[in-house]
């Protein structure tokens, strides 16, 4: 009964807190306009501007730096928005840097690229300076500065969170420097819930319930599950090892997983993927697997500065039900195909989580309703082999489509991909990527080959394939550019840790010719008029008269 009294007594506190925060925002606001309107050198930096703030116009709602978080190649500045605040775009805003015990700022550079993570949050992407060096957001239109934020690193924070359908929050940790696959002894640890980690006031200690590689489960305190919205969109979730320091936290148990899920799910076959920097390839994915009986997509995007946004827009747009989540953590794919596989839980029966150069294959003609249509209830995973192919030949990129023009791949399977049903996931969420550990009482079923197969077209073109030196997402996986693992098959062999390209590149990994998917993908997706396919770029004509 005291510890729910002091409960309570912490949550009153956290609501006058976001009730004197809130006039805070309007008071220095208004002082704010004051001071610029006696301001006789509007693009001047002055010592007050790094105290307030005064959006793009006088009349603009207060905006301000909510963390930065800094990335080894750049630093994200999360702004908070107002409700209904007009956002800046790339054109309005430059990202500004200065040096310790400065005042005077850096040359200003233009953002990388600006995202959204909530209706009210907005990522800017800023290019990294060099180390001690701290970074914000300058107004181009007035020269003032938003107050800079508080700073994290990537590799030592606690960075999304999210209340599950029994009341858990679940806590994604990067720098506990956990071992992979493998459950942890809960109580060593322990869940820290508050507004400010650095001071000791505030705080309420939780339960860890379950703790493994970068996931853990905290038993909520009652008052976080019973306070509002606005409340716990302050608060912050974190992690700490008995008698040990609080890490960092950016996560906020704002969100809440149903906890009433409908019995019908609205799909029988979704799936998950995360991706960088993928917008060429992915349409032909999409459009593809639509076909073969996929019905929801969930794209995971690390960090994308080339079209894939707009494209999935656009695929929307085309009736395809697909969503892209903003997921701005470097090196974090098994946690996120976990976050991922709670968000389609409540819709989907079956998810996949395969990437973009992937292509689930039926030799004899099946679709995905037909292989999953026929599993037994106590059948929660389906493992497929996959087979890699290699650029065939090829040196660009092919212009129908990486399906009709990769067609040469090595003779045995390299690995195997899952499908699995979500709410069959053991509760600690672990995984292995692509592999997740399952609930008790449930088994696995290997795929036969000529049912189904996934073509990884996975040593493509030089152009393409270099990139994956740069966008290495696995938590447990080595950076190819590092010394390390040189024997993993997680590395390509005899290829090194430099991205240079090898005379041979283009007919290396071919071993067996397969052209079954080239052909069914012909077969089905030839438009006969046109002889193209749906995903090839429409080429542009220009009559050209003569005098």
């Amino acid at each position: 009964m005291k510890h729910r009294e002091e409960e309570n007594q912490i949550v009153q506190i956290l609501d006058d807190h976001s009730d004197r925060h809130e006039r805070s925002k309007k008071t220095k606001h208004h002082i704010c306009c004051s001071l610029e309107q006696r301001t006789l050198r509007p693009r001047l930096v002055s010592s007050w501007r790094t105290l307030a703030l005064k959006s793009i116009s006088s009349d603009s709602p207060f905006v301000t730096v909510q963390q930065t978080v800094l990335f080894p190649d750049q630093a994200l500045i999360f702004l908070k928005y107002p409700q209904a605040s007009p956002p800046f775009t790339k054109d309005d805003i430059d990202c500004v840097y200065f040096s310790p015990n400065s005042s005077h700022p850096h040359p200003n550079l233009q953002p990388d690229s600006i995202d959204w993570e909530d209706p009210d949050v907005q990522i800017v992407r800023c290019p990294l300076q060099p180390s001690g060096v701290t970074a914000s957001i300058g107004i181009k239109s007035n020269g003032h500065l938003l107050p800079i934020g508080p700073t994290y690193r990537w590799d030592s924070l606690a960075y999304e969170a999210l209340i599950d359908w029994d009341n858990t929050t679940i806590v994604f940790v990067k720098g506990l420097n956990l071992p992979p696959k493998i459950v942890v002894d809960p109580s060593r640890f322990e869940c820290m819930y508050g507004l400010d980690f650095t001071t000791s006031k505030l705080l309420l200690q939780a339960e860890v319930i379950s703790i493994g590689q970068e996931i853990v489960r905290c038993k909520t305190p009652l008052s976080i599950l019973s306070g509002s919205r606005n409340v716990n969109s302050s608060v912050k979730v974190s992690v700490r090892g008995v008698g040990k320091p609080i890490l960092s936290s950016v996560a906020r148990p704002d969100h809440r997983l149903d906890p009433n899920p409908p019995s019908q799910k609205k799909h029988q076959m979704c799936v998950c993927t995360m991706l960088r920097n993928q917008a060429q390839f992915l349409r032909e994915w999409v459009v593809y697997h639509a076909r073969m009986g996929i019905q929801r997509w969930f794209i995971y995007d690390n960090n994308s500065d080339d079209d894939t946004s707009s494209l999935i827009k656009s695929l929307d747009d085309e009736n395809f039900n697909i969503t892209r989540h903003v997921w701005p953590w470097i090196k974090t794919q098994e946690a996120g195909f976990a976050h991922c596989a709670l968000q389609a839980r409540d819709s989907c029966e079956w998810v996949g989580f395969i990437d973009v150069d992937e292509f689930l294959h039926f030799p004899s003609g099946l679709s995905m309703h037909d292989v999953v249509g026929n599993v037994t209830s106590n059948v929660a995973e389906l493992r497929v082999n996959c087979h890699s192919f290699g650029p065939s030949g090829l040196k660009r990129v092919p212009a129908k489509g990486v399906t009709q023009g990769y067609t040469c791949r090595m003779a045995a399977a390299e690995r195997h991909k899952s499908i699995v049903r979500p709410e069959a996931l053991n509760s600690t969420l672990i995984n292995s990527v692509h592999h997740f550990q399952l609930a008790s009482g449930f088994e696995v079923v290997s795929v036969k080959g000529n049912v189904l197969v996934i073509n990884h077209y996975k040593y493509q073109v030089w152009e393409v394939f270099k990139e994956k030196f740069y966008r290495r997402v696995a938590a447990y996986v080595v950076d190819w550019q590092e010394e390390k693992n040189l024997g993993s098959m997680d590395r390509t062999p005899g290829l090194g840790t430099k991205p240079l390209e090898p005379p041979d590149w283009s007919t290396r990994f071919c071993e067996v010719v397969d052209t079954g998917l080239k052909d069914r993908v012909a077969e089905m997706f030839t438009d006969p008029k046109t002889q193209r396919l749906p995903w090839q770029k429409q080429e542009k004509f220009w009559l050209i008269g003569t005098r």
